[in-house]
């Protein structure tokens, strides 16, 4: 029987896997601490800017789940358009036409539930800032066959400006 040997610590291949693992948890600890913070829940990165337009849109979120008319258009400024992504002028709406549409929020939806999952913020000049979203509504509207939840989700984005100290959506609503 050979005798028994004690493993053999110094060796070059145990030397070599030991630099290797030190220099992988090293890498991941110098990595963790460049990677950006965000704001929980979000996409966002998390600054005093950024917190201000995630707090505006939950209001504005607040608004929709509420009906409220009033709010929503309080939000939005005098100068809104939207020209819904299509080429034609048919659909374009400002903020007359918006206060129509709104007004169906109000009259043919019984209750709303809107969840809104924030996937970037682009700062522009003139402090416009790109608010790029993924809603999920939920709409409670009547049907002849009663009341019925109809549900929406896609990618959307709304223009929100700072005009006299406070924030005012320019599209998107």
């Amino acid at each position: 029987m050979p005798p028994l040997r004690s493993k053999d610590c110094g060796s070059k291949a145990t030397r070599m896997r030991s630099t290797l693992l030190t220099l992988a948890l090293c890498s991941a600890a110098v990595a963790g601490g460049c990677a950006r913070q965000t704001i929980p829940n979000t996409h966002v990165e998390d600054t005093a800017e950024n917190r201000e337009i995630v707090e505006f849109m939950e209001q504005y979120r607040n608004a929709v789940e509420q009906r409220d008319v009033g709010a929503l258009m309080r939000m939005a400024s005098k100068d809104y358009f939207d020209d819904m992504g299509t080429p034609s002028g048919a659909d374009d709406m400002d903020y007359e036409a918006l206060r129509a549409s709104l007004g169906r929020l109000r009259n043919e939806v019984i209750a709303a539930r809107y969840q809104i999952s924030y996937r970037g913020l682009t700062w522009i000049p003139e402090d416009r800032v790109l608010v790029d979203v993924v809603y999920t509504g939920w709409f409670k509207v009547d049907t002849p066959e009663g009341p019925q939840w109809r549900r929406r989700l896609e990618p959307h984005r709304l223009v929100v400006a700072r005009r006299d100290e406070r924030y005012l959506i320019l599209s998107g609503m």
